[in-house]
């Protein structure tokens, strides 16, 4: 009996487990021009999401970025930009003047998104799925600064947090995305 108890609740808790876990591709968003984006049109694609932000130190991470999406775009990979004005206000520009900055400074190709927040109770929805294990399944994680970034397999299922000063060319992503 008590054998059947402990596979019962072992059965219950894989249940409640796999209903709580989620993928990237059930959030819709809107970009920097106001157009919907749907995640699940990323399916079978390896996915970066990272927090950007315009007038921060890492700022320049953009040039890596763009090199690294124009290298494996062709190689079902994507990079998708949340701008964010959430650590020390360096982001406080409108999503047009975003756009702007990232197209003349850095040739931005990418998908980039609307300005949200990436932490503290405004957090949006995808970076909640993002940082909290009982939506990802991965991890909790925090996000610390801009240009965080986040790997997504091609189930849409978070595999990796990176941390803000790791270079997107750093070889850890660049193998990722040639596994």
């Amino acid at each position: 009996m008590k054998n059947f108890f402990t596979v019962l609740i072992l059965l219950v808790s894989m249940a409640t487990f796999a209903q709580e876990k989620q993928t990237i591709y059930q959030f819709k968003v809107e970009d920097l021009y106001g157009r919907p984006f749907d995640f699940s049109k990323l399916k079978g694609k390896k996915v970066m999401i990272v927090n950007t932000a315009s007038k921060c130190g890492l700022t320049p991470q953009y040039e890596d970025l763009e090199a690294l999406y124009e290298m494996y775009k062709e190689d079902n990979f994507v990079i998708v930009g949340f701008p964010a004005n959430n650590f020390a206000s360096q982001e406080p520009g409108t999503n047009e003047e975003i756009a702007q900055f990232c197209k003349e400074n850095y040739g931005v190709s990418f998908p980039m998104m609307s300005k949200i927040s990436v932490k503290g109770s405004d957090m949006h929805k995808v970076y909640q799925f993002l940082t909290q294990k009982k939506k990802n399944g991965l991890e909790d994680s925090e996000v610390e600064w801009n240009f965080q970034k986040y790997l997504i397999n091609e189930k849409g299922e978070l595999v990796k947090v990176v941390k803000p000063r790791t270079l997107p060319t750093d070889p850890e992503i660049v193998d990722w995305i040639k596994s």
